[in-house]
């Protein structure tokens, strides 16, 4: 019986990561401005990655909106994000996780400059 119930539970594990990857990794924009670049770099470094934004119809992500994330393995990262009122900010330590959506909200943006 405890072989069937882990058996079980091991598949459903592995069927849930398996829809993970077939849902696209997101970013939710909570902030109040629409963002202009969105850029992703592994914690701690300053490797940034290509705008994010490029992969939006229109190119940028407005409040409440959601934005696909490509080429970016699941882990811990630091965002740099410009939006359209000028500011450039730095968020570190951001979880991403393959086919989940992650967000940053205003209060999160406190490492800004214009």
């Amino acid at each position: 019986m405890q072989k069937i119930v882990l058996m079980v539970l091991v598949l459903a594990a592995m069927s849930s990561a398996a829809l993970a990857e077939g849902r696209p990794t997101r970013f939710w924009n909570l902030t109040r401005h629409t963002i202009s670049e969105f850029y992703l770099a592994p914690a701690g470094t300053t490797n940034f990655g290509p705008n994010q934004c490029k992969n939006d119809k229109d190119g940028t992500v407005d409040h409440d909106e959601r934005l696909r994330i490509t080429g970016v393995a699941p882990g811990s990262y630091d965002v740099k994000l410009k939006d359209v009122s000028g500011r450039t900010c730095l968020v570190r330590n951001i979880k991403v996780e393959a086919g989940e959506i992650f967000s940053i909200e205003e209060k999160e943006l406190t490492a800004c400059t214009r």
